[in-house]
């Protein structure tokens, strides 16, 4: 199961982030998934669309910080990634488009 959550924006759109297992088996870290939606249901569709059958939002453990809502909000396609570093306060790691991780 994977940990996330959500933060509902002015607008009535949400912004769901998710962290998922790296689909490398030799990779150590997992990645944060963001997306950009109309709502939940349809954020997740939005994942399940590209492969990602077993993605389920079951609380809001960790909602996106202010920063990864900023960044998903100035992407083009709303659905963007990154690996998941050990120390959070570490991270250097520029957010890629979701088709990047998909070719992996």
């Amino acid at each position: 199961m994977s940990a996330g959550g959500f933060s509902k924006l002015p607008n009535g759109t949400v912004v769901v982030a998710l962290n998922l297992p790296s689909p490398a088996a030799d990779a150590p870290a997992g990645v944060r998934v963001l997306v950009h939606a109309r709502n939940r249901a349809r954020a997740l569709t939005r994942l399940r669309n590209l492969g990602l059958r077993a993605v389920y939002l079951r609380g809001n453990a960790a909602p996106p910080t202010p920063d990864e809502i900023t960044a998903v909000l100035h992407h083009p396609d709303g659905l963007i990634w990154r690996t998941t570093p050990a120390d959070p306060a570490l991270t250097l790691e520029l957010w890629h488009p979701i088709k990047a991780l998909l070719r992996q």
